[in-house]
């Protein structure tokens, strides 16, 4: 038995790195699984299909199920097609795990609005789509009085939680991936859904250009070391996060190698306060201490 039999699940961005280790733990622990990818370059350029069906195949040859779509997960009737794709093939949706995106990295005064555009429009939007829909299947089948137990994985970074230079495109888009996710979860959780993010670390295509990482991912040398680079270290946390008995939803969690740590959501801590309105003066002599300088 595995601990997602019987559970449909959508893999977005699933013909390499992460999201393919993701479709192949759901398939080895039971699931069926449509995958998702365009199967474009790192910055998004080209349109290499046979990615997904690649995967696929792999499933197939492991006994496991699977069908390869190629859909725009940025175009709203893409989106729609994904989503009934899962459920003309295998007859339900369970599971969504938004994965795919690409990197532009430039500095900010390097940076041009096409680079800008395009990072968030694919992390951002490329999440918000998929989820729209399948949040709105999810909601009829509330209403018709059926039982959902759905699940929702989103792909934030810390490179937008914590930031990271060169990245201001990127690591805007995945901050607001977090937020989204906190809100999702707040708004679906009368429908049975539950939406929790990740942000991974590990060695893709993404992050061996990512600035300051590019040394750090190799695989090791010896061979018996545990490589906490490796993508499939992340798969195991969403596999859980989508089994059907999992209660946590509202979360988004550091991931690497043998490491999970939740992360605490924008808080406010040092405080100044006055009876009244602030003069200029006043408030600029407290803003260290505020700020804690």
């Amino acid at each position: 038995m595995g601990s997602l039999d019987g559970r449909v699940a959508i893999v977005t961005g699933a013909g390499r790195g992460i999201g393919r280790e993701h479709a192949l733990l759901f398939a080895a622990e039971g699931a069926k699984v449509v995958v998702n990818d365009l199967g474009g370059a790192v910055d998004g350029s080209g349109d290499d299909r046979s990615a997904a069906q690649q995967v696929v195949d792999e499933i197939a040859a492991m006994g496991g199920q699977a069908v390869a779509n190629s859909d725009d997960i940025t175009d709203w009737e893409g989106g729609k097609r994904l989503v009934d794709a899962a459920v003309e093939t295998f007859g339900d949706l369970h599971v969504l795990v938004n994965n795919a995106g690409i990197l532009r990295d430039k500095m900010l005064v390097n940076m041009s609005e096409a680079e800008w555009d395009s990072v968030v429009h694919v992390h951002l939007k490329g999440h918000f789509v998929p989820t729209r829909h399948a949040a709105a299947y999810w909601r009829e089948r509330t209403k018709a009085g059926q039982e959902v137990r759905a699940a929702v994985v989103n792909t934030s970074s810390t490179s937008g939680l914590l930031g990271n230079p060169g990245q201001a495109n990127y690591g805007a888009a995945k901050a607001g991936i977090g937020a989204f996710t906190v809100i999702a979860a707040q708004e679906l959780v009368r429908y049975g859904v539950r939406v929790n993010a990740i942000a991974p670390a590990a060695r893709t295509r993404m992050t061996e250009q990512t600035p300051g990482l590019e040394d750090i991912v190799k695989v090791p040398s010896d061979p018996a070391a545990f490589d906490i680079w490796d993508p499939a270290n992340i798969s195991p946390l969403v596999a859980a996060l989508s089994t059907e008995a999992c209660p946590v939803t509202g979360k988004v969690f550091f991931v690497q190698g043998g490491t999970v740590r939740l992360f605490t959501p924008w808080t406010m801590a040092a405080t100044v306060e006055r009876g009244d309105r602030w003069t200029v003066a006043a408030l600029a002599e407290r803003l260290p201490e505020l700020a804690g300088g």
